[in-house]
């Protein structure tokens, strides 16, 4: 019986390159959920269970985590489809509808943003980590949490204020569960990404290629997926047994200050 981990919003993206990760690394069974875009999700499957040479299973499954009904339907299949769960990483998010400047800004997009970055990870961990309780723990099997988070939620953008604020508190809901869930050897890790290039970032392309060409970071080019997904491997192969509450930044050394 292989470990399963859960990862939202895994069709595109940064949590594609994790599902992929996991997968290729074989020691997981691996459940892609999706909001919207159904045949992304299928093609992240198959190339999932490609790159584990059918070693795991792989499902996907439908949810808007910023609905409690989807949550609960979500967590209800991974208990029919698999009867634990080991690892979740929340990596569902989206950015600020509009990237309206603060002082413009309206309360839809940060209902919607705060619903989707914030909200349901917060409730979906409170269901999952029920789930990983109730489930006895594998040999030699890591249980954690995962939250993506961002630089975002240390650096300002003030067209994107809904943005920061959720990620900002994701930070916070880490340290929170690190110190609930410890009892039960379950750990909670932040990552924080640096400037990735996703679909999310592909919009604002021109604006960070300038950025990096005036030497952004240390490390100065854009961040991949796949550096995502090393630093949530490292979690889920229990490289970091006496930790929990613990911050990894994939950043490039973005938050390094220097003089």
């Amino acid at each position: 019986m292989n470990p399963v981990a859960l990862i939202t919003g895994s069709s595109r993206g940064i949590g594609r390159g994790i599902a992929l990760a996991l997968a290729r690394a074989g020691g997981h069974d691996v459940v892609i959920n999706y909001a919207g875009n159904e045949a992304a999700a299928r093609e992240c499957a198959a190339l999932c269970i490609e790159a584990a040479a059918k070693k795991v299973r792989v499902e996907i499954v439908q949810a808007d985590v910023s609905q409690a009904a989807d949550r609960a339907r979500l967590i209800e299949f991974v208990r029919a489809e698999f009867s634990r769960l080991d690892l979740l990483v929340n990596n569902a998010g989206i950015t600020s509808v509009g990237r309206a400047d603060l002082l413009e800004a309206g309360e839809d997009s940060f209902d919607q943003v705060l619903g989707t970055n914030l909200k349901g990870p917060y409730f979906l961990t409170q269901a999952a980590a029920k789930l990983m309780i109730a489930s006895a723990p594998l040999d030699n099997s890591v249980r954690a949490i995962i939250n993506i988070t961002s630089i975002s939620a240390f650096t300002v953008s003030v067209n994107r204020g809904d943005y920061c604020l959720a990620k900002a508190a994701l930070a916070m809901m880490t340290q929170l569960y690190a110190v609930r869930l410890a009892e039960f050897g379950i750990g909670v890790f932040e990552i924080q990404p640096g400037i990735i290039a996703t679909d999310m970032t592909g919009p604002v392309r021109e604006k960070y290629d300038a950025l990096f060409a005036q030497g952004l970071a240390p490390i100065n080019r854009w961040g991949q997926p796949e550096d995502v997904a090393q630093a949530v491997l490292a979690v889920a192969h229990g490289h970091f047994p006496y930790s929990t509450g613990q911050v990894f930044q994939v950043d490039g050394g973005f938050h390094v200050r220097t003089l």
